[in-house]
């Protein structure tokens, strides 16, 4: 086992894993920027160093200052954590050619789920079932490009291969506007992500978004750790998960667990992943594999018992996985609310200094964050400032239990999306299960439309 990790993230993910290693009795070394100073992650590490000024650019992103930093430190391993260079495979490459062993997938397997394209013909090699559109990218003839789009049936979206986050994409409703978009999306696709590749994919009208949690080990052992449900998101980005997904038939389930758990034996894939499926009448589609632990991989811990930030150290030492498949048992049901420093109903971020920080207890409560009474949050990087995971016997009390919590969540001299999620854990649509992707969205355009009146 390591004697020393070295934290490559800031946060908190990087509490999170701090606290993993230290139950692990393993040192920490945390790297920092300028204005991450005084975080308690830092503070809490048995080493610590800056490596830039406060944009990502020059720090969190500086691969050089981050081997460096590993060098003078004697750590022995890199924990990428989630962002930044978490999914990275020439991060992956460099930390592995610096005599160092990063805490994720081979270098190979980031670079073939971090493009699209590839990952999607890597799942249907396998046997994941994806949705359908196009066989690779779609190439300049105009032609061609329409004949895929009549063959898939309208609506379909436009993607970016190198795409994430809910950027590089665009849906197309009819014809007319199929080749613009497609224009539209590779010079969007070219400058964010450096790669104007796009494909095409069936538009999904009411999808769900739920995702499977992997863990495998160099010997192709794989387990699969149950589903959340990422469905109530906004532009793409999730707001509120839960585990296990309320309403879909287990078989079903376990169906698509085991096909995830046998693409990665296929695949030689090792550590914690992801499968990411949209979900509509009783069928699965694949979308992307994130090579990564997960924002809200808590709920998975919380209906497992399974620490997976500490898996993931195991499997990056070289250890078989403690667990097998019948080990794995589901109980209960967790929920997680992202908190983030923005106006609640604009979205317009919130950093400052925090002068009253109050976080809820009692049974079933648990918060992840690195924040503090007098802690200024830094308008230098996401607006997340921890997250609240309630857990219950059934998930009407994993409810009930997330409603008594946020009325306990302090937080002032900044504005939260606590607010937010108080309104939406009372919902008549939330607490009845099942809402689509763009169930939130449509919530809050009714919300607009009525404060306008």
């Amino acid at each position: 086992m390591f004697e020393k990790i070295l934290i490559a993230n800031r946060g908190e993910i990087a509490l999170r894993i701090q606290r993993a290693c230290r139950e692990m009795g393993i040192k920490t070394v945390v790297v920092h920027s300028e204005v991450d100073r005084e975080a308690k992650y830092v503070r809490l590490a048995d080493e610590s160093v800056c490596i830039g000024p406060a944009p990502s650019a020059a720090s969190y992103l500086n691969m050089p200052a981050i081997i460096s930093a590993a060098e003078v430190t004697d750590a022995e391993a890199i924990h990428p954590g989630y962002g930044f260079l978490a999914e990275n495979a020439d991060f992956a490459e460099r930390v592995e050619q610096s005599g160092f062993v990063f805490i994720g997938p081979s270098p190979e397997s980031i670079r073939l789920m971090g493009d699209k394209v590839s990952a999607k013909q890597a799942m249907i090699k396998t046997g994941v079932p994806c949705v359908p559109g196009s066989d690779g990218a779609l190439s300049d003839d105009s032609k061609e490009i329409i004949h895929t789009a009549r063959k898939i049936g309208y609506p379909v979206i436009i993607k970016a291969s190198g795409g994430g986050g809910g950027r590089g994409m665009r849906v197309v409703h009819t014809e007319a506007a199929l080749l613009n978009a497609v224009t539209m999306t590779k010079a969007e696709a070219g400058t964010a992500f450096g790669n104007p590749e796009v494909y095409m994919e069936k538009f999904l009208e009411n999808p769900r978004h739920i995702e499977v949690q992997v863990l495998a080990d160099q010997f192709k052992n794989a387990i699969w750790l149950g589903e959340r449900d990422c469905s109530m998101q906004r532009r793409h980005q999730k707001v509120i998960e839960e585990a296990p997904a309320p309403d879909i038939p287990r078989r079903l389930i376990e169906r698509i667990g085991e096909r995830c758990v046998d693409a990665c034996r296929k695949l030689g894939f090792r550590g914690a992943g992801t499968f990411e499926f949209l979900y509509e009448k009783g069928e699965f589609y694949f979308i992307e594999m994130n090579t990564r632990v997960q924002v809200e991989h808590p709920v998975t811990e919380m209906i497992t018992g399974i620490d997976i930030i500490q898996e993931q150290i195991r499997i990056a030492a070289g250890e078989k996985l403690r667990y097998r498949q019948r080990d794995i048992k589901l109980t209960g049901h967790a929920i997680e609310c992202r908190i983030n420093a923005e106006d609640p109903y604009k979205f317009t971020p919130s950093p400052g200094k925090v002068t009253a920080w109050h976080v809820p207890g009692g049974p079933g409560i648990r918060v992840d964050s690195h924040v503090y009474a007098g802690y200024t949050v830094p308008p230098n990087y996401d607006s997340m400032i921890g997250k609240i995971i309630s857990y219950g016997e059934t998930r009407e009390q994993a409810i009930r239990r997330m409603q008594v919590g946020l009325s306990e969540m302090v937080v002032e001299g900044i504005q939260t999306n606590i607010d937010l999620h108080r309104n939406l854990m009372s919902d008549a649509c939330f607490i009845q299960g099942g809402t689509n992707i763009h169930y939130l969205e449509q919530k809050l355009g009714d919300m607009f439309q009525d404060k306008q009146k």
